[in-house]
């Protein structure tokens, strides 16, 4: 049945199927309407799916506003709007990570699974450092470290529970964000919006739609 969580789905991916096309015509006001109508658009969609009826499902649109957030600060190319945006990705995934410590994950999973991350944590930090400024060096990193724990805990939460789509999803959200960093610290090219948007808005309706499952 297509009811309305799968009509915000919808627009959302809609959204994101325009907002490429803008940015390939590099059509501002275009950018700014789409951009933040898709991102409205992945809070809307956990709201209606009944996130607001849980503490987990809560935590959850706390991290959809502040990536909503994290989407409209990052339209401005000035650096501090880009800070700011970084700071309101951080916080996401700050309550992201909060949201899976509350299902319970398993501690020695957590551990064994950062430390698998560990690995292409080092092979990123290696791979931006010699782009980044000094002014960014320390956030970036630390960035890339809450990130890492983000994605340990998600996955370690998902092998306790079950439910995959919270590795998808986190991992997705995570790996979005070397697209972000590709265009911001390496190399501006189209190519880092066409794979780091849609896997962007995926994970973010992935992460929404686990409120439908996870019972915490």
């Amino acid at each position: 049945m297509f009811g309305l969580p799968m009509f915000a789905a919808l627009c959302c991916l809609l959204c994101v199927c325009g907002l490429l096309l803008a940015e390939y015509r590099h059509a501002t006001f275009a950018k700014v309407l789409l951009k933040l109508g898709a991102s409205s658009a992945f809070v809307a969609f956990a709201l209606l799916l009944g996130a607001a009826s849980t503490p987990y499902g809560r935590l959850i649109v706390v991290a959809l506003l502040l990536s909503w957030v994290g989407d409209a600060l990052l339209l401005s190319h000035t650096q501090w709007m880009f800070l700011g945006g970084l700071v309101a990705f951080l916080l996401a995934h700050v309550a992201y990570t909060t949201v899976f410590w509350l299902i319970g994950p398993p501690l020695g999973v957590f551990l064994l699974i950062a430390l698998g991350f560990s690995i292409p944590l080092v092979l990123i930090v290696r791979w931006l450092w010699p782009h980044l400024s000094g002014f960014y060096r320390l956030p970036v990193s630390a960035y890339i470290g809450v990130i890492a724990i983000m994605a340990s805990m998600a996955c370690a939460s998902a092998y306790r529970t079950g439910v995959w789509a919270l590795a998808v999803g986190a991992v997705g959200f995570a790996a979005s964000d070397v697209a972000v960093a590709r265009e911001q610290f390496v190399t501006k090219s189209i190519v880092n919006k066409l794979w780091g948007l849609p896997l962007y808005y995926a994970a973010q309706l992935l992460l929404a739609w686990s409120v439908t499952i996870v019972q915490a």
